[in-house]
């Protein structure tokens, strides 16, 4: 049984989207940063502690054949985390800091198998350049309520603000889940998914994505 560590409605579109089935099971974890922490541990720890979280909270009679699958996702300008904003005014600041200029998105996977307790661990970066929207564009966006659940202020995929210029990387890990690297260590794992995956993770990106083509050649 695999059971996602998230509320997100990306995070399961995107599962659902690689083939798999799955329970979603959100983690209760303190998410702050530690002091001098990287951005790379930030996610990485986040990611453990949530799947680790869900490990010892499930409850007992799915607990032996449960496989955890936990991620966390985080924006980063200028070696700073941008986490989600609290209110509508730090959303305006992060997204003016972010107007144009390029950041990094990094998202820690951690995939926990109950039964034995082995754990996967894994770490994609993604290198985003905004456009230059502008400042009527962006308070329409923040008016929606969509920037306040976003690390960063904004959604890559939203309908109407589109703020990404490009990026270098994938795609799927922008949205919340690296679901082509994530679907490799469930493979490897012993996990077979439960539909034929589709693979509309990796949007538009100008780079191919070598873990889909690895599956869609083994199909």
């Amino acid at each position: 049984m695999l059971i996602l560590a998230s509320n997100s409605p990306r995070r399961q579109e995107l599962l659902r989207a690689a083939g798999w089935s799955f329970t979603a099971l959100p983690a209760d974890i303190d998410e702050q940063p530690g002091p001098d922490e990287s951005a790379a541990d930030y996610v990485l720890r986040l990611a453990e502690e949530k799947a680790k979280n869900i490990q010892r909270n499930m409850p007992a009679d799915i607990a032996p054949q449960a496989v955890i699958v936990a991620a966390d996702t985080t924006v980063v300008l200028d070696e700073q985390i941008l986490g989600k904003p609290v209110d509508a005014a730090e959303a305006k600041r992060m997204l003016r800091r972010l107007q144009g200029r390029t950041h990094q998105v990094y998202t820690g996977l951690a995939i926990l198998r109950a039964a034995d307790r082995r754990l996967e661990t894994d770490l994609t970066c993604t290198d985003v350049t905004m456009r230059n929207y502008s400042d009527a564009e962006m308070i329409a966006y923040i008016d929606t309520g969509d920037a306040l659940d976003k690390a960063g202020a904004y959604a890559i995929q939203h309908n109407n603000f589109h703020p990404v210029e490009n990026l270098q990387g994938c795609y799927a890990n922008v949205v919340g889940l690296p679901v082509c690297k994530l679907s490799r260590i469930l493979n490897d794992m012993g996990q077979t998914p439960t539909a034929p995956p589709r693979f509309i993770c990796t949007g538009d990106s100008p780079v191919a994505c070598e873990v889909a083509e690895y599956f869609k050649a083994n199909d």
